[in-house]
């Protein structure tokens, strides 16, 4: 940090401690500014955080790096762990017509008995075509549905991209722009030709426990302050230019606040948000995710990801985890994820973790006959309702700013991933343009001061080392 730097810090508030929350801190730590960051949950990471399953630990929800994760790569960079990374050729199967099939390369694709010659040709001319579209702007006016029946056809939307469609966005496909396909396809064509013309995934040995772990060794070498378990209720901008948050620790004064929570957790905390920019953040429609993991005692079939296009499971895909990280890596045991992603009225919320564990582990033995429950070592569900904002027709236009009409109040949150398709290389990517576009500019030339305050009493910050990702990393000490 220059000297300069360090004569023109200021306070900044950063509510939600998942991967945007973090690397936002980041940045303008590295800006010289005094940052602490307010994390409702028992750990950082969000989305991206680890849990115990069984004897292991692991990533709560399933992550996978590309090739072309060229923001990601780089932010490991700088936390010293790109090195660390293992690069695996992996497979993708589909299940269809109650059948496993391999379409992991050109020659496969070919023998893929469900669709003809012609309804090949034209579905990998449909992926061609988007892989080279570079405007992806006019691609919001038009629904998914009619754009993919256009230049696939009817049969291979009906066999193959309506069933994914709703695997991932269920009924919800309806209202989606073409734009949500065209980034998924720009995101894995790009891989398959950043360097080797393979499949490629990577990993960080140790999972995203490791990456959070390290994330906060650097971000507490920074000076920046880090709280889990604060639930923030209020955030109010003061007649002489500060924000006051309330959460459940007390209080603090920050000279500015950025929210990355979910929209409808904004309009909540946040009062004094104009009428427009509030309609805005409320007509924002969130899917949300059911995801078992399942820690098993042996593989399946070997594919990271399996795509099911038949009717009738309760969960959207297969995503075989050991057929990219290493066994080794969780005690020789298998680790399988089983994601529903669910809009907010889906039945399975009403599902007991009981009842969602039978219905899982029945349609996974559908799938593979010989599996057997005594091949189950663990199982853990985890529910998020607010995970991917719905890319609808001409969503960009209606996104709320990131200055909030609230004086020195930001709002950046994942409904800001325009393109619709969220993953860690996307949120990197929105907190760095984020903070140059508009968060740099809020950059002031004179430095203030912070408090707590709880029940009325002032309260000093003592550092406390990092012992684990999901412990926080201050004390509060009250004032003699």
């Amino acid at each position: 940090m220059s000297d300069a730097a360090a004569t023109t810090g200021c306070r900044w508030g950063i509510v939600g401690g998942g991967m945007l929350g973090l690397t936002l801190a980041h940045r303008l730590a590295q800006r010289g500014q005094q940052v602490a960051v307010l994390e409702s949950a028992p750990e950082i990471g969000g989305l991206a955080s680890a849990w115990q399953l069984g004897s292991t630990t692991w990533d709560r929800h399933y992550h996978v790096t590309l090739l072309s994760d060229l923001r990601l790569r780089a932010l490991l960079r700088e936390l010293r762990l790109e090195d660390d990374m293992r690069w695996v050729e992996t497979r993708t199967g589909f299940y269809t017509d109650g059948r496993l099939h391999s379409m992991s390369n050109t020659l496969e694709f070919l023998r893929f008995p469900p669709l003809g010659l012609i309804d090949k040709l034209r579905l990998g001319a449909t992926i061609a075509a988007a892989s080279r579209i570079k405007n992806w702007k006019p691609l919001e006016q038009v629904l998914v549905a009619d754009w993919l029946r256009k230049f696939s056809g009817k049969r291979t939307f009906h066999k193959i991209w309506q069933p994914l469609l709703q695997a991932k966005l269920g009924d919800c496909y309806r209202q989606t722009s073409a734009a949500f396909i065209w980034a998924t396809i720009a995101r894995m064509y790009a891989a398959r030709h950043s360097g080797l013309k393979k499949e490629m995934f990577g990993y960080v040995r140790g999972g995203y426990a490791r990456v959070l772990e390290r994330f906060a060794e650097v971000l507490q070498g920074e000076g920046v302050e880090l709280y889990t378990g604060c639930r923030v209720s209020s955030v109010a901008a003061q007649p002489d230019g500060q924000v006051l948050v309330d959460f459940n620790r007390g209080s603090r004064w920050f000279d500015r606040v950025v929210l990355t929570t979910p929209s409808s957790v904004i309009t909540h905390v946040c009062p004094q948000l104009g009428e427009d920019q509030r309609q805005r953040h409320d007509a924002i429609q969130y899917l949300g995710i059911l995801c078992a993991s399942v820690l098993l005692t042996r593989p399946l079939g070997g594919y990271y990801v399996t795509n099911i296009t038949d009717p009738g499971f309760p969960f959207t895909a297969v995503i075989e985890m050991t057929a990219l990280i290493d066994p080794t890596e969780i005690g020789g045991n298998h680790l399988v994820y089983l994601p529903r992603y669910a809009a907010a009225d889906d039945e399975a919320w009403n599902w007991s973790d009981h009842e969602l564990e039978d219905r899982f582990l029945a349609g996974l033995q559908r799938m593979y006959p010989d599996l057997k429950r005594d091949h189950v070592k663990a199982l853990r569900v985890s529910r998020v309702k607010h995970v991917m904002a719905l890319p609808t027709l001409n969503y960009s236009e209606r996104l709320p700013p990131l200055a909030t009409d609230v004086p020195n109040v930001f709002a950046v949150n994942s409904a800001h991933v325009v393109k619709g398709t969220l993953n860690v290389n996307e949120v990197i990517e929105l907190a760095d343009d984020a903070f140059e576009k508009v968060l740099a500019q809020a950059i002031p030339t004179t430095q203030s001061s912070a408090t707590i305050r709880l029940d009325g009493a002032e309260w000093l910050r003592v550092a406390k080392p990092l012992e684990s990702h999901d412990q926080a990393a201050r004390e509060l000490v009250a004032r003699p």
